[in-house]
C-alpha cells in the first residue's frame, strides 16, 4: 500500500529531493557560481516533470484518500510547472546583472512549486494546509529577496503579516468544518454538507475557509496586499507570483469548493459571485490611477481573478472547465508581459513607469506589436485568445441562470479595458521621451514573441487546451 501511495506522490517526492540534494550541494561549494546553472536546470526539471505528468495516467488517491492525483491536479500542475520554469528561464539574466541571483533562489521556487502541487491534490484540510504554508513561507522571503531595499523587504514584510492572518483564517475555518462534520477528509466533509441539513457551525467553517483562500487569489476585499507586493518585489518574482501562485491558489479553491462542499453550491456559490464582482470592479477601477506598471498588474490580476472565479460561481463542470482555461490562458499573458516589463530598463536602470513607453514602438516595432497584442488580449479584445477565456466564463455565468453575473463582468471588462489601451496609447501616440535601452536578452525575447504569438494563432482551437481542460473538470465534479 505504501509503495503505491508513494507511486502517485513521485513528481512531488522527486522535486523535494531535487530541492534538498541542490541545497547541500550549494553548502559544500561555492553558492554565487553555481546559482546562474542551477536556475536553468531547475527550470529544465520543472519543464521535464511537466512533461511526465502531462503525458501520465492519474493515479487516484493517496494515503487513505488525503492526496488525490486526477485529471484536475495533472492539469493545474502542469500549468503551474511551465509557469514557473518560463519565469525561471527569464529571470536568469536580469537577477545576474543586479546581484540577486542568489543560490537560494531556485531552491525556494522549487520548494513552492511542491507547495503548489500538494495544495491542487490536496484530499484533506490537512494536506491542504501543509501545501500552503511550504507555497506560502517560500514565497514570503523571496518577496524580501532584494535585501539592500526598503520597498523589497516591506514587501516581505507587509506579505508575511497577511498571510499569517490570512492562515488563522483559514486554520479557525478548518477547525470549525473539523468539529462540525467531524473529520478533515473532503470526502467525509462532502457527506455531512448536504442540502438542507447543514449546520450553522459548518457554514462558517466554509465561510472562514473560502476567506483565507480568498487571499491567496488576491480576490476583493482580501487584495490589500497585492499591489504593494508587486511594486516592492524584484520584478522576476513578480512575474512568479502573478502565475504559477495564482493557478495553484484557484486549483485549491475548487478543489475545495466541489470535493469538500460540493453538496452545498447554493450556499457558496453566493459568496463566490460577490468575491468575483468585487474583484472585478475592484481592479478595473483601481487600476485606472496607476502610473507604476507592476501595481497596474497587481490591479489587472485582481480583476482577472474575479473573472476565474466567476466560473467557479457557476458551481458547474463547464464552470470549472471555463476556469481552467481561463487560467492558463491568463499564465501564458502574463508570462509574455512580464517578459516585456523585465526588459524596461534606461541606461542599465530598472524603469517601472508606463510613460516611459511613449513613442516606443519607434524604438523597437517588433516588441510594441507584441505589447500591443497582449494588452489587447488581456482588456478580451476579439479575436485574440483572451477574448475566448473570458467568453468561456461568461457563458458558464450564463449558463448557471447567473446572467447578473455575466452582464457585471462584461461592464467590468469594458472599464478594465482603458488601462491596457492607455499603454498601447502611450507607445503609439505618445509624447517624445527618453528612448529606452534596446534590450537583448534571448530568452526574455523568445516569451514575449511566443506569448504573442500564441494570443493570435490560439484563436483555431486554443492549441488544443478545451478538451483536457473538460476532462480535468469532469475528474473534479462528478
Amino acid at each position: 500500500m505504501i509503495s503505491a501511495d508513494i507511486q502517485i506522490l513521485l513528481p512531488e517526492i522527486i522535486l523535494a529531493v531535487y530541492a534538498m540534494a541542490a541545497l547541500m550541494f550549494g553548502v559544500y561549494t561555492s553558492k554565487d557560481e553555481v546559482a546562474s546553472p542551477l536556475t536553468w536546470l531547475t527550470a529544465a526539471v520543472f519543464a521535464g516533470l511537466a512533461i511526465w505528468i502531462a503525458r501520465g495516467e492519474p493515479g487516484g488517491a493517496a494515503f487513505g484518500g488525503m492526496f488525490v492525483d486526477d485529471g484536475f491536479a495533472r492539469f493545474a500542475k502542469v500549468v503551474i510547472l511551465l509557469g514557473a520554469a518560463a519565469v525561471l528561464a527569464m529571470s536568469e539574466s536580469y537577477m545576474q546583472r543586479r546581484g540577486l541571483l542568489r543560490f537560494e533562489f531556485p531552491l525556494l521556487i522549487t520548494l513552492a512549486a511542491v507547495g503548489m502541487m500538494v495544495m491542487v491534490s490536496a484530499g484533506d484540510l490537512i494536506a491542504l494546509y501543509m501545501g500552503l504554508e511550504l507555497q506560502s513561507l517560500s514565497l514570503y522571503v523571496i518577496a524580501a529577496l532584494r535585501r539592500d531595499s526598503v520597498k523589497s523587504t516591506e514587501a516581505g514584510l507587509k506579505y508575511f503579516i497577511l498571510g499569517a492572518l490570512s492562515s488563522g483564517l483559514l486554520l479557525y475555518g478548518a477547525s470549525l468544518t473539523y468539529g462540525f462534520a467531524g473529520t478533515t477528509m473532503f470526502a467525509g466533509i462532502i457527506e455531512a454538507a448536504t442540502d438542507g441539513h447543514v449546520s450553522i457551525g459548518l457554514l462558517f467553517g466554509l465561510v472562514f475557509i473560502l476567506a483565507g483562500l480568498a487571499f491567496k487569489v488576491s480576490a476583493a476585499p482580501f487584495h490589500m496586499w497585492t499591489p504593494d507586493v508587486y511594486e516592492g518585489s524584484p520584478t522576476p518574482v513578480t512575474a512568479f507570483f502573478a502565475t504559477a501562485p495564482k493557478m495553484a491558489a484557484m486549483g485549491l479553491f475548487a478543489r475545495v469548493v466541489h470535493d469538500a462542499f460540493g453538496n452545498v453550491t447554493a450556499d457558496w456559490g453566493q459568496i463566490v459571485a460577490f468575491l468575483s464582482v468585487a474583484s472585478m470592479f475592484l481592479g478595473a477601477v483601481a487600476a485606472i490611477g496607476q502610473r507604476d506598471i507592476k501595481r497596474l498588474m497587481a490591479y489587472s490580476s485582481i480583476a482577472h481573478m474575479g473573472f476565474a472565479l466567476m466560473g467557479l460561481a457557476a458551481g458547474t463542470a463547464f464552470g470549472v472547465q471555463a476556469m481552467l482555461v481561463y487560467m492558463a490562458i491568463y499564465v501564458t499573458m502574463n508570462v509574455g508581459t512580464f517578459a516585456f516589463i523585465l526588459s524596461m530598463e534606461r541606461d542599465g536602470k530598472v524603469v517601472t513607469d508606463i510613460t516611459a513607453l511613449n513613442q516606443y514602438s519607434k524604438q523597437e516595432p517588433l516588441k510594441a506589436l507584441a505589447l500591443l497584442v497582449l494588452m489587447f488580449s488581456l482588456a478580451g479584445v476579439p479575436p485574440l485568445v483572451g477574448f475566448f477565456g473570458k467568453f468561456y466564463v461568461l457563458q458558464a455565468a450564463v449558463q448557471a441562470d447567473m446572467a447578473w453575473l455575466a452582464v457585471a463582468g462584461v461592464v467590468a471588462s469594458v472599464i478594465g479595458a482603458f488601462y491596457y489601451i492607455r499603454i498601447v496609447y502611450f507607445m503609439y501616440f505618445g509624447e517624445e521621451t527618453d528612448a529606452l535601452d534596446k534590450s537583448t536578452n534571448p530568452a526574455q525575447w523568445v516569451f514575449l514573441m511566443a506569448s504573442a504569438a500564441i494570443m493570435v494563432f490560439g484563436v483555431i482551437n486554443l492549441f488544443g487546451i478545451e478538451a483536457p481542460a473538460a476532462a480535468a473538470a469532469a475528474a473534479l465534479v462528478q
